[in-house]
């Protein structure tokens, strides 16, 4: 079952690891409407809950999902270890390095990595 989390001020829409598949653009705006819902402004999926497609680029399910997000102005934070996927890629790693650099679209490792991204400048 999805949670809502408070860090460090912002409100996050975590989902579970065991949850139904990321497959494109529907299941994407189901999850933003769950996150307008609690008032989430991120939402974090684990990887365990994205096809094999979202991580090859030429697919554009990876586009379409990050458009959607970035269309109703929720950021979308990756959980997980997508090592094995950057290997094969260099445009993935590419992406995702450009991704982390922004504000729009994240891939962090775990939740206290998230937390990390989302504390306050000191």
């Amino acid at each position: 079952m999805n949670t809502f989390q408070d860090i460090h001020g912002t409100t996050v829409l975590v989902c579970p690891p065991d949850g139904p598949l990321l497959h494109g653009e529907r299941e994407a705006t189901d999850l933003i409407g769950a996150s307008a819902y609690g008032g989430a402004t991120w939402v974090a999926v684990p990887v365990e809950r994205l096809t094999d497609a979202f991580f090859r680029l030429r697919t554009r399910v990876a586009g379409d999902i990050v458009q959607k997000f970035a269309q109703y102005r929720v950021g979308l934070v990756v959980l997980g270890d997508i090592a094995s996927h950057v290997e094969e890629s260099p445009a993935l790693r590419d992406f995702v390095r450009e991704c982390n650099r922004g504000t729009q679209i994240w891939f962090v490792a775990d939740t206290e990595a998230l937390a990390e991204r989302l504390a306050p400048a000191s």
